[in-house]
Formats: C-alpha cells, structure tokens, sequence
C-alpha cells in the first residue's frame, strides 16, 4: 500500500492532512522562515537554505525572498537560478527547472489542484501535475504556470500571463491563457 506521500509524488489522490505530509510542510516552513529572516549580505547563508531546502540544486542559486513553497524537496533547480521575490512554488508534485531560468517578482508556479466533481472535492483529497521548465527561460512578473505544464527551453513568458498549456522551446508567449506570439530567433 501507497503512503500519501508517495500517492503525491505520482499524482494520484492524497490526503493532504497526513501527518508525514504535515511534518514535511513545517520543516519547509521552519526553513523559509530562515530564508526570510537571513541577511542579504550573506548569500552563502541563502544558498545554503535553499540547498537544505530543495531536492536538487545547482550551481550559484538565488532567491531573494519572501519565497514560499509546499515542500521544497519536489524542486530541483539547475545552475544559475534566480527568482525575485515575492515567488510561490507549490510543489506537490515534482518541480524541474533547468540551468540559467529567471523567475521576475511575483511568478506563481503551481501542481497543486482538486477534483472537479464538488463530492470528490469535498473528500480532502488533492493531487498535483509536474511541471518542466526547460534551460535559458524567462518568466516575467505575475506569471501563473498551471499544473502540468511544460516550458520548452529559451522561451520567454509574458508578465502577467497565465500559463495553461504546454509552450515549445524557443518562444515568446503572454496572455490569460498564454499564446505563442513570435519565435526568440
């Protein structure tokens, strides 16, 4: 038998109210609170968090916080990431972001979402969708990425675009949804 963690991580239904899950999220707020409270003239401090925080980590990561997530340890990031504050990740289910990807203020990035019959809904069951993010992609300010979605690499987001289907490699693409409006090259 599954544990709810597990059930999480592949994207079945799980009960968010587990006390693993719930312990998982504590110790993911005990560090964020760190985060928030280190001083910026200490980036190794930073790095440091992020890197006890995060499933994997890269070379030379930023955030400049407040930065908040579910859980931290579903998010792998490559080197030279960057997000500006103000960031959200909720990552119940894994979070990819590849090498040389700046996140702008305020980019929501979530794999969260419920049942869409409200009985279902109403059970406390949850599940996520992964999402990529490929290399050398920027997502400009109040970007919304929905779960499940795919940013293929050198792809520019929009500020303020809501992200709803996978977007290939190589675009520019803003709007509530997002749409493709010319390639980078």
């Amino acid at each position: 038998m599954k544990s709810e963690r597990e059930k999480m991580v592949v994207g079945e239904l799980y009960f968010g109210g587990d006390p693993e899950l719930t312990a998982s999220r504590m110790a993911a707020q005990r560090l964020l609170r760190q985060l928030i409270t280190s001083a910026p003239e200490d980036p190794a401090e930073r790095e440091r968090i992020v890197r006890s925080l995060f499933g994997r980590v890269g070379r030379a990561p930023v955030i400049v916080p407040p930065f908040a997530c579910d859980y931290g340890w579903n998010i792998s990031v490559g080197d030279d990431f960057y997000a500006n504050f103000n960031c959200t990740i909720l990552d119940v289910a894994p979070v990819t972001i590849g090498d040389h990807v700046l996140l702008a203020p305020n980019v929501q990035i979530y794999t969260a979402t419920h049942p869409i019959d409200p009985a279902e809904r109403r059970s406390d069951l949850e599940f996520g969708r992964p999402i990529t993010i490929g290399h050398n992609v920027w997502i400009g300010g109040g970007a919304i990425l929905c779960p499940g979605v795919t940013i293929g690499d050198d792809t520019v987001i929009g500020a303020g675009s809501v992200v709803t289907k996978s977007l290939p490699g190589g675009v520019v693409a803003a709007g509530n949804p997002a749409r493709i409006l010319r390639n980078v090259r």
